[in-house]
């Protein structure tokens, strides 16, 4: 699943990419990944729209338009295996793309959503109702920019596994399963330790490894373990640097022993189990 670095990899080359572009046109043959709109809806509604600005919020790609004093947003979470690409429209299309949705542009340019599983999701409507939804108003607020101090009364607070603490969205948005296995690994810190019983030398260290890792794999334009491409269908670089992330059985960069994954409801953990003691 793209997670933050991955989002914010795709933000940042749509603002090099599309910024200012209007858009002509819509296609989707998926209504299924569409929320609180239809495709019949952003069809009539989205030409002519200017792209004024990209931004992210946690995992959602926020795609800001204008047109005269309509001011729309287009919001899009890719989910599991989603993400974006921009092409020029005379390019032949891969069959295996699995593009359910494309955003025609002025300059030749598509912007289309490719999705192998269907997941994804895109809302479109004024901007003040999509930003009062409950699933962007209820987002806990972004890692990388938050005190040491507000992260520590936040997650204190906690009972549950700290890894499933920082899977919560509403706790802290857009870390996922990648970054929080990496964190708790350079932390030192067991995945399944309930949230409440970290010493406040954890909680400063597991701050600082989570911006550190989060930093680290935006600036290697994310991850590719397994269906996450830029915005050009090429690979993120983190996985090549990665800890313990899909690296159960192989040894601990640390200490040698196996790498483990064990079960955490629908998600798994992976850690060292002696470097990282319950």
């Amino acid at each position: 699943m793209p997670e933050l670095p991955e989002v914010q990899t795709m933000v940042s080359d749509l603002n090099k990419k599309i910024l200012n572009r209007k858009i002509t046109g819509f296609w989707s043959d998926t209504p299924r990944i569409f929320r609180y709109t239809t495709i019949e809806k952003i069809s009539k509604e989205i030409p002519e729209f200017k792209i004024t600005e990209i931004t992210r919020r946690a995992k959602y790609i926020l795609i800001h338009l204008k047109r005269k004093k309509e001011n729309k947003l287009l919001a899009i979470h890719p989910k599991l295996t989603g993400h974006l690409l921009i092409k020029n429209a005379k390019e032949k299309e891969n069959p295996k793309s699995y593009i359910r949705a494309k955003f025609f542009l002025d300059k030749n340019l598509v912007l289309s959503f490719s999705d192998l599983r269907k997941f994804g999701k895109i809302m479109f409507g004024n901007k003040e109702e999509i930003e009062n939804l409950p699933d962007l108003k209820n987002l806990g607020p972004e890692p990388i920019g938050l005190n040491p101090k507000i992260f520590t009364q936040i997650i204190s607070k906690k009972k549950k596994a700290i890894k499933q603490v920082l899977l919560d969205p509403e706790t802290i948005s857009g870390i996922g399963n990648i970054y929080s296995d990496e964190a708790l690994w350079m932390s030192k810190i067991h995945p399944f330790r309930a949230a409440n019983t970290l010493t406040n030398t954890e909680f400063k260290k597991l701050h600082k490894s989570i911006k550190e890792v989060l930093i680290k794999s935006i600036a290697l334009r994310g991850s590719s373990i397994r269906n996450y491409r830029d915005t050009e269908g090429k690979e993120g670089g983190y996985k090549a640097v990665r800890k313990v992330y899909s690296r159960e059985g192989l040894p601990c960069y640390r200490c040698k022993t196996p790498i483990t994954r064990v079960k955490m409801g629908v998600r798994s953990a992976r850690f060292c189990p002696t470097c990282q003691k319950i």
